[in-house]
């Protein structure tokens, strides 16, 4: 049986978030309308709405007479990355837990309960998807209309990163990622209870988590500016 076309125009939508967030689709890289139109069997028209979203949502740039271009991560959006985090983070999750609904603590559950076979499976992509689910329904509890496009764009390029972070090869972050995913377990313990100020505190101990091992990644060598911390903040010893 045959597609609609608004299925095929869902599932081109949906697998394209993936492998951007993956990495599947690298930073930077120009995407083939021609390509795409055969691969997810659409049309040019419809496969434009799709790459429109993909823009509005952060996933691609639109360029004139180039097309579309995978989201790159350039120094400076890097660097505004590591500025935006603790707060957007810290934001979003107080206000997730003064405005969360019953429903949406059920699905947050599910998705923690989904995000720990992933660590089981040892797939890094699902481990990377897993996190970026479980803090974008976050975000949708916060409800709040100016921070959660900063969030959606942020976990973009957190999740990208992320795929490094959760190869189980790299057995040196093992504890990071088990404790990571137990507070998982804590955000879910706090919004449930609506403790809003403990809830904050721990997106930012969240953060600082994995920021390190994350900063010596994407951090040039010859770059010196500890790129975590705020203008004018001062420099402490490793990650808290």
């Amino acid at each position: 049986m045959d597609i609609d076309p608004r299925s095929k125009k869902t599932l081109c939508l949906e697998d394209l978030r993936r492998r951007v967030l993956t990495q599947a689709l690298e930073p930077g890289v120009y995407m083939d309308e021609t390509e795409l139109s055969e691969i997810y069997g659409i049309s040019r028209p419809p496969l434009r709405e799709v790459l429109r979203q993909l823009a509005g949502e952060g996933y691609v740039v639109l360029h004139e007479n180039r097309g579309a271009q995978v989201a790159p991560m350039t120094h400076k959006t890097l660097r505004n990355f590591f500025v935006a985090a603790p707060m957007i983070y810290a934001a979003t999750t107080r206000l997730a837990a003064e405005h969360a609904t019953a429903a949406q603590i059920v699905r947050l559950k599910e998705c923690q309960w989904a995000f720990r076979q992933a660590i089981k499976s040892g797939d890094a992509a699902e481990r990377a998807l897993g996190n970026e689910r479980f803090h974008s329904l976050i975000g949708e509890m916060a409800d709040n209309e100016y921070l959660t496009p900063s969030l959606r764009r942020l976990l973009i390029d957190h999740t990208r990163i992320g795929m490094t972070f959760y190869n189980p090869r790299k057995l040196a972050l093992a504890p990071q990622r088990e404790l990571a995913a137990d507070q998982h377990d804590q955000f879910i313990a706090l919004i449930e209870t609506g403790d809003a100020d403990a809830a904050a505190d721990l997106a930012v101990a969240h953060w600082e988590l994995s920021r390190a091992q994350i900063e010596s990644f994407v951090t040039p060598d010859s770059i010196t500016i500890p790129l975590g911390r705020a203008p004018g903040q001062a420099e402490t010893g490793g990650a808290s």
